[in-house]
């Protein structure tokens, strides 16, 4: 069984945004402004990802001419391509900002419920 980052970070946003989750505010900003840093990172590169799926100038050659394809596919097509592999990681930087975010709301629910029993008995 393979590592599946992707299901990780959406699981996680999920118990999150159920309200499983809770994280406190202060302590998750580090770890917030971090993934927000690299989700920008990774979105700057799928900005110019664009410019890595121009045909490189191999030459007119048949073996020239078949290695740009496979460039250019690499680059920007479907499946394993760079574009491809920059999405996910994109859509895994997303989950996981937003399962922060709402397990930072949570955190203050948490707080009051587990507290609730002391106060009512005062």
């Amino acid at each position: 069984m393979g590592n599946n980052s992707s299901a990780d970070a959406a699981a996680f946003k999920n118990a999150a945004v159920n309200g499983q989750v809770g994280i406190d505010p202060d302590a998750a900003q580090t770890v917030l402004k971090k993934i927000r840093t690299g989700r920008d990172a990774i979105e700057a590169l799928l900005n110019s990802a664009g410019t890595l799926a121009q045909p490189p100038k191999l030459g007119a050659n048949p073996v020239g001419k078949a290695m740009a394809t496979k460039f250019v596919q690499r680059a920007d097509g479907g499946g394993d391509s760079y574009s491809s592999a920059l999405q996910n990681l994109l859509s895994q930087y997303q989950a996981a900002e937003e399962g922060i975010v709402a397990a930072m709301s949570r955190y203050h629910e948490f707080d009051q419920s587990a507290g609730d029993p002391f106060r009512s008995k005062a």
